[in-house]
């Protein structure tokens, strides 16, 4: 089924507008953060309207009713990835889940240190220099810098999954990498720069077998093709509402429900209690204790709009759409004179985020260039920066595309390249 683009175009008010006085918008920067479809927006500004209140305090009618708002987002974004409601936390976006996951083990080890008892749960989570935790060379900072705090914190020590020059993980080294001592493995599902998408199941089933946690980053994964964590089998899984069409400010950690229960709390204060005395306090069963404070309810109600704009489409039809203009868009640019595609070079296990430089001209060059014709790239490290040391470039003009893209904004882009080399004589 391939999607009708101009309806769903429509959707998006953004593109209404004119840039630099009398550009077509050509965005292509959804790795980034996406667009918001008509649909969302009304999500948010309804519930504003009709239906702002405290939720999961208050008794009165607002209340009440923005808390079953929010709770039917839960079930109904849990939904979409094959989960049960009571295993999603919301935060307010994938850094903070992770980090949220990070200090557990930080906190679950300084609590062991001070005397505390542990539940069997918790005390997976205590780590020393006699541990390890395995990541990969292409991790966007969100997934690499956290666990360098923990390092800090408890000594634990830092492995990596290298990158291949072609830009894949070497599977080969998983053997070698994962051992006794590995208490999680954290990895990309698809890198946000190379565009690569992990065997992560091949990873996870290594892990598993040495009884490692695992977590799975799928902010560029959930957003673009179907994702069931049945299938996948993480510990836990991060991704952010504001890559799928959702607003910012809200994020999913999918944690499986037998090691949420005992799970070292993150942020502490409100809402997420049982009992509160002066020198002590007890807390919530469940997800309620990972959500402290007055959480964005109507961010989450947007986010479940989103969820249903694209369940709509079907997340089938997403990702053969973003299939299909990846691969002209590789065509595109292999057959452009002087253009590098940074990463896989083909279609094999690979999903819509193409990174590439252009000879002599820098990155930041080609994108300010791109953006006078109206073309919204995204130019740097992409909060990866090891991955383009990796790579051995400083940086790269990155092109992302989603369910608002369609060829001919490739060869717009193509065109504006091209443009561009003539303008700087190269």
């Amino acid at each position: 089924m391939s999607l009708d683009l101009s309806a769903i175009k429509s959707d998006f008010p953004i593109f209404q507008q004119k840039v630099h006085g009398n550009k077509d918008l050509v965005y292509l920067d959804s790795a980034a953060t996406s667009q918001k479809p008509n649909q969302v927006i009304d999500a948010l500004t309804h519930f504003y309207r009709t239906s702002n209140g405290g939720i999961h305090r208050g008794s009165h009618a607002l209340a009440e009713r923005a808390t079953m708002l929010y709770e039917d987002a839960r079930s109904n974004i849990a939904s979409f990835i094959g989960a049960e409601a009571n295993e999603i936390v919301f935060t307010k976006n994938a850094t903070e889940s992770i980090n949220l996951v990070a200090y557990s083990f930080s906190n679950a080890t300084a609590k062991k240190q001070q005397g505390h008892a542990l539940s069997d749960i918790e005390a997976r989570f205590v780590v020393g220099p006699n541990d390890e935790i395995l990541l990969t060379e292409m991790e966007h900072h969100a997934n690499l810098v956290p666990w360098q705090e923990l390092h800090l914190k408890t000594g634990v020590q830092l492995k990596f999954i290298p990158i291949t020059d072609d830009g894949y993980l070497d599977l080969e080294t998983i053997d070698t990498l994962i051992s006794e001592r590995t208490k999680i493995v954290s990895i990309v599902h698809q890198s946000n720069i190379l565009g690569t998408i992990n065997q992560v199941e091949k990873i996870f089933a290594q892990a598993k077998k040495v009884g490692a946690l695992t977590l799975l980053d799928s902010c560029q994964s959930v957003p673009h093709m179907p994702v069931d964590v049945s299938q996948l089998n993480p510990d836990f899984m991060a991704f952010s509402g504001h890559k799928m069409l959702g607003p910012n400010g809200v994020g999913v950690l999918y944690v499986k429900s037998d090691i949420l229960q005992d799970l070292s709390v993150f942020i502490t204060g409100g809402s997420m209690i049982e009992v509160v005395h002066l020198e002590h306090s007890s807390y919530a069963k469940g997800v309620a204790r990972f959500e402290a404070g007055t959480q964005s309810a109507a961010d989450v109600v947007g986010l479940s709009a989103a969820v249903d704009y694209l369940r709509k489409i079907d997340m089938q039809n997403v990702h053969e759409h973003g299939l299909d203009l990846t691969q002209y868009a590789l065509e595109k640019l292999q057959e452009s004179r002087g253009v590098k595609i940074v990463g896989p070079q083909t279609m094999k296990e690979r999903g819509s985020a193409i990174s590439f430089v252009v000879d002599d001209i820098h990155p930041h060059d080609v994108g300010q260039f791109l953006d006078a014709d109206g073309i919204a790239v995204r130019v740097g490290h992409h909060c990866a920066w090891p991955v383009c040391r990796r790579m051995a470039v400083p940086a790269t003009t990155r092109a992302s595309f989603y369910i608002y893209n369609q060829k001919s904004d490739v060869d717009v882009m193509i065109e504006s390249l091209q443009k561009a080399q003539k303008f700087f004589g190269v």
